[in-house]
């Protein structure tokens, strides 16, 4: 029987229009064998908790280069837990301050953030391992 393959969901939430790195991010796990779902730019939270419900993902990876993330990432996760999808990792990435990178972890509003310039072979081994746990 085969294994299962990782889902992940790279999400860009809110009025940021730069979407490079997701796509790269995104690439970098389809090529390490995960399927991986990009929703595209200026989603809501709410457009993101559905698809991820939706998709069954085991990741939620969030872009966020805008300076909106002490907002974006509280509110996913509230509406992960409304939704009792709390099972789903969320982790995210981008231009995010390192006090706010220690709030959101310390918070549980993130598992992980991967700040630019982070080796993508990094991203894929820190899915991994976080999932075999």
């Amino acid at each position: 029987m085969a294994e299962k393959k990782i889902r992940v969901l790279v999400a860009k939430p809110g009025l940021d229009g730069h979407d490079r790195g997701a796509r790269v991010i995104a690439r970098a796990l389809r090529d390490a064998g995960m399927e991986v779902v990009y929703t595209g730019l200026h989603q809501t939270p709410e457009q993101i908790v559905e698809a991820a419900i939706q998709e069954d993902v085991d990741v939620v990876g969030l872009s966020i280069l805008s300076g909106a993330h002490m907002t974006l990432f509280p509110r996913i996760c509230e509406l992960l837990k409304e939704n009792d999808a709390e099972d789903i990792i969320v982790m995210g990435g981008g231009t995010i301050p390192d006090e706010d990178v220690k709030e959101l972890k310390n918070c549980g509003f993130a598992e992980e953030i991967f700040t630019p310039g982070t080796p993508l072979d990094a991203i894929v081994d820190w899915i991994r391992t976080r999932l075999e746990a």
